[in-house]
């Protein structure tokens, strides 16, 4: 079925501009601290689609291609968190543990030419399963550092900065300008392992600065702005709240937005930097930035357009996390807070109203997404195919102009991958899934003009916008991520199993 609907975003966002502009202020700090740039990098350094989704125009790799212009005066050293490890944590997105996105980062640098020169394995107190993981690096090749827990941690500044604080900690041996820092995820101990090498460095006399980039809050955006107000629902499960910096204003009678545990932590992090360097060069957590993305926006209605739908996809992210048991329902109730305040509702998103009434229709399961023209395609359960797959084979045919009434893939095809999963893999469920109906569409292709021509179709995704009435499998979710579709899904399964995969 095909549903019309209001056109996709525009483009908001000049890459190209925000690439240039980031790797010069960064060159300029480098500058500023006499030649050695020791730099946290927050939030996603490889595939951030969240900065994609707010900010149309920013490419997912666009921080990569900004530290490939400083390819040669940069080296990446990765910090993971030796309780992480022990307790197996995993990337939400990926679904990985932290120790193995470790080594995928390391792959993925190593591929652009970027140079790793190390991993920092901070809280390390002989974790069991860390000690194995450290082996495993150095058996690789990989240089491996340990840090140590500090008692007091942040607040004991004097016990902090001395040889039993971050003097106990390995020294790590850099070799480039700028000193990336980055990890698996958030808790690494990013920042400590910053301040941790200024005080080596300055113990030996060597010249060095720290500085942060992340790219949410912006701060030359106004506090209310929805892509600051995005990033709140975005971190909703971590309590960030956005602020007006009240360093900054004081110092410079400049509004700046920042969040509150960067402005709780800065009277801290400045005494411990007085205590290192002598003095701070920092007035503010905002100076400690050397963020430039709110400068590369160029059409302001579109930026604000996607971040209001990015809000919307965080509030069902958020239910459907509850449902699963991995997030609070007050998660939720804080981004439908954040829903009135930018003035957004579910009506918004136009493929939640067209997947519930085609569900509602078929008394089953349904799919919708929105073209890039505004048209919905929707898609529905049957014996054959799931919602999703269903969806997936409507679009791909209005999207090549293939007749409704053609069959793309031949019952003959399904059939056998369906005995297949029954009577081999012991599979239950006989639909296929769309990373099922995908390989058989590109086999179809093999001999087959109109299977070829909507097979060449996928590439047109990306970016689309997509609703169903159920939770996905983590098979489906993994398909739609790959193919760059933005999907939300109702809070609730199609059974009442308690065990879903």
């Amino acid at each position: 079925m095909t549903f019309r609907g209001k056109k996709m975003k525009k483009i908001g966002f000049d890459n190209e501009k925000y690439i240039s502009l980031q790797s010069q202020n960064i060159r300029d700090r480098i500058d500023k601290f006499g030649g050695k740039l020791y730099m946290e990098f927050g939030g996603k350094l490889f595939d951030d689609y969240h900065a994609a989704r707010v900010l149309p125009g920013f490419e997912p790799d666009a921080k990569v291609k900004m530290l490939m212009e400083l390819k040669d005066e940069a080296e990446i050293v990765i910090v993971i968190n030796a309780d992480a490890i022990e307790k197996n944590k995993r990337r939400g997105d990926l679904g990985i543990t932290y120790d193995l996105d470790t080594l995928r980062l390391i792959d993925a640098f190593r591929q652009i030419g970027l140079f790793v020169g190390s991993v920092v394995i901070t809280r390390y107190m002989g974790q069991p399963l860390a000690e194995v993981f450290e082996k495993r690096l150095t058996s690789l090749g990989i240089k491996v550092y340990r840090h140590y827990p500090i008692k007091d941690y942040p607040s004991n500044i004097p016990f902090i900065v001395s040889d039993e604080g971050f003097g106990k900690n390995d020294f790590i041996e850099t070799s480039r300008k700028l000193v990336v820092i980055t990890a698996p995820g958030p808790g690494s101990g990013k920042m400590a392992t910053c301040l941790s090498q200024l005080y080596h460095e300055h113990k030996r006399g060597n010249k060095a600065g720290y500085a942060k980039f992340e790219t949410f809050p912006v701060w030359s955006i106004p506090l209310n702005h929805p892509v600051n107000v995005a990033y709140e629902a975005a971190t909703a499960d971590l309590n960030d709240v956005n602020m007006i910096d009240p360093f900054h204003l004081d110092a410079y009678s400049q509004k700046a937005v920042n969040y509150n545990r960067d402005i709780e932590i800065f009277p801290v992090l400045n005494a411990i930097l007085e205590n290192i360097l002598g003095e701070s060069p920092y007035k503010s957590p905002t100076d400690m930035g050397v963020n430039m993305a709110g400068f590369a926006i160029c059409d302001d209605d579109a930026v604000r357009q996607a971040a209001c739908e990015e809000i919307v996809r965080r509030y069902y992210a958020a239910l459907v996390n509850a449902r699963q048991g991995m997030g609070e329902e007050s998660d939720a109730a804080k981004i439908e807070l954040l829903m009135k305040q930018v003035g957004v509702t579910i009506q918004d998103r136009p493929v939640i109203a067209a997947a519930l009434e085609k569900a509602e229709k078929t008394d089953g399961p349904a799919v919708a997404m929105q073209l890039a023209d505004g048209r919905i395609i929707t898609g529905k359960t049957s014996s054959l195919l799931g919602a999703s797959s269903s969806m997936l084979l409507n679009a791909l045919k209005v999207l090549a102009d293939i007749p409704d009434d053609i069959n793309l893939i031949s019952p003959t095809i399904i059939e056998p991958i369906q005995r297949l999963k029954l009577e081999i893999m012991g599979n239950h469920n006989p639909r296929l899934h769309t990373d099922e109906i995908l390989i058989a569409l590109s086999i179809c292709a093999a001999t087959s003009d109109i299977a070829k021509k909507a097979l060449e179709q996928t590439k047109k995704l990306k970016g689309l916008e997509a609703h169903s009435t159920v939770i996905l499998s983590r098979v489906d979710e993994n398909v739609f991520r790959k193919l760059g579709v933005n999907l939300t899904c109702e809070p609730k399964y199609q059974t009442k199993k308690l065990y879903h995969n």
